[in-house]
């Protein structure tokens, strides 16, 4: 009796020939996330569609989660995965406020959260992530993770389907690269408000997975505000 075997790469052929079995666990749901960082506050925000290719699963879903009064992440990519990677976190979190008797600071969530993205490098959360809060010193700061939890501090970060699009108009616009004989100007919540509104604006006239309105929270040393701007819906 001869054995047949299956060659790397191959497809099924004539009936009870080589068959190439496919398993791909992750989906994309698409939306975007964007934090930019002032001197005394944050400004994080994120689009509420909700997809899968052309299908949309609700007009309504932000990918924010607030952490604690001083910290928030924004996650997208594969939604079963953000919930999963959320609601560790949390745990964890929650844990470490039994133990010590406070809330983490916004550098020690940081921390956690590449230690845990760094646990599961084999086998990832397909996500992006941005988590922005306050420091010690009660100062903005923004960290951008890759999958298996290298992550950077910054002033502006954006991650997602439209990041692409908005990450080179938030280096022009916040960080002033690629600009000559301009002086910085100290950024306000206003202006900074102003700005996210512009980029997710430009991103969804080209990205379908960003739209339907964008959840813009800003964090202060008084608390955490919200308000919701309308996108296109299309």
């Amino acid at each position: 009796m001869s054995v047949q075997t299956m060659q790397p790469g191959a497809r099924e052929t004539a009936a009870g020939g080589p068959r190439q079995r496919y398993f791909y666990p992750y989906a994309d749901n698409g939306g975007t996330v964007v934090a930019i960082a002032g001197d005394d506050f944050v400004v994080v925000a994120s689009d509420t569609r909700l997809s899968s290719g052309y299908s949309i699963y609700t007009r309504d879903q932000k990918k924010t989660f607030q952490l604690s009064e001083r910290t928030i992440l924004g996650s997208t990519g594969c939604w079963c995965d953000v919930l999963t990677m959320t609601k560790v976190l949390r745990a964890r979190m929650q844990m470490y406020r039994h133990e010590h008797n406070k809330a983490m600071s916004t550098g020690a969530v940081a921390q956690l959260l590449s230690t845990m993205l760094y646990h599961k490098r084999f086998f990832p959360y397909y996500v992006s992530n941005v988590l922005a809060g306050l420091d010690e010193n009660g100062k903005g700061i923004v960290y951008h993770y890759d999958p298996v939890g290298h992550h950077d501090p910054g002033k502006c970060y954006t991650g997602g389907s439209g990041g692409a699009l908005i990450q080179p108009l938030l280096d022009n616009q916040i960080n002033y690269k690629n600009q000559e004989n301009v002086t910085p100007e100290p950024l306000t919540v206003k202006k900074t408000v102003s700005i996210i509104k512009d980029v997710f604006t430009s991103a969804c006239e080209r990205d379908i997975y960003t739209g339907d309105a964008v959840a813009i929270q800003v964090i202060t040393k008084d608390g955490i505000t919200e308000e919701l701007f309308p996108l296109r819906r299309d």
